[in-house]
């Protein structure tokens, strides 16, 4: 029988640790201050789609455009690293100009939801465990982030505008380090596949001219 509970509920912290949908607060509470609402249904059902999707096609979808995994996730830590310069530094680097409709996608479901990490870890956790179970273990954190989401209100009152000012910084950093954490780890597998390309030229070369 393919459901356990023992590996929904590893799948379930594992994804919890990586989504860090409460370490989000700050973020969403700004893009709420910026955008309005929300829509916690809609980021909800869309990033477990996305996420559910890279599940089963991901890994072949980056090799069908020649994109490795650390490559990907080097993509995404840009975009988590443009974030946190915007929390610390007070400034918009971001522009958005997306349909009011798709508004909520960027940067809300990918990077901070459906990001690099999140579709590593799914990669990951498919080499370990039953398939059904990580859908599962995934649907219940789609449920937690529902939930944040929807309380944004709540927090608002309980943190108040100081409250939130600091977390915000706070939280800025940390998605900062995130970042960084998440370009050098990518980047030794990237540089290593540049230098074996590299090396292999060199020796083509070298044997075209040793040829007589």
């Amino acid at each position: 029988m393919s459901f356990n509970l023992t590996e929904i509920a590893s799948a379930f912290v594992v994804l919890f640790a990586i989504i860090d949908i409460t370490g989000s607060i700050p973020v969403i509470l700004d893009l709420k201050a910026r955008r309005g609402d929300l829509q916690p249904l809609k980021v909800s059902l869309v990033s477990f789609t996305i996420l559910t999707l890279f599940l089963f096609v991901g890994e072949g979808i980056l090799k069908l455009f020649s994109v490795d995994v650390s490559s990907f996730a080097v993509a995404g830590a840009l975009i988590i690293l443009i974030i946190a310069m915007e929390m610390i530094l007070d400034i918009r680097i971001f522009r958005d100009e997306s349909p009011a409709e798709t508004s909520f996608i960027v940067p809300l479901v990918f990077p901070l939801i459906a990001g690099a990490g999140s579709f590593t870890t799914l990669l990951s956790l498919r080499a370990e465990f039953h398939v059904t179970n990580i859908i599962i273990a995934l649907a219940l954190n789609m449920l937690l982030v529902f939930f944040v989401l929807r309380s944004t209100s709540i927090i608002e009152r309980i943190l108040g505008k100081g409250g939130i000012y600091v977390l915000r910084k706070f939280f800025g950093i940390i998605l900062l380090a995130i970042s960084v954490k998440l370009i050098t780890s990518n980047l030794d597998p990237l540089l290593n596949d540049l230098s074996i390309a590299t090396d292999a030229h060199a020796i083509r070369e070298l044997l075209e001219s040793a040829k007589p």
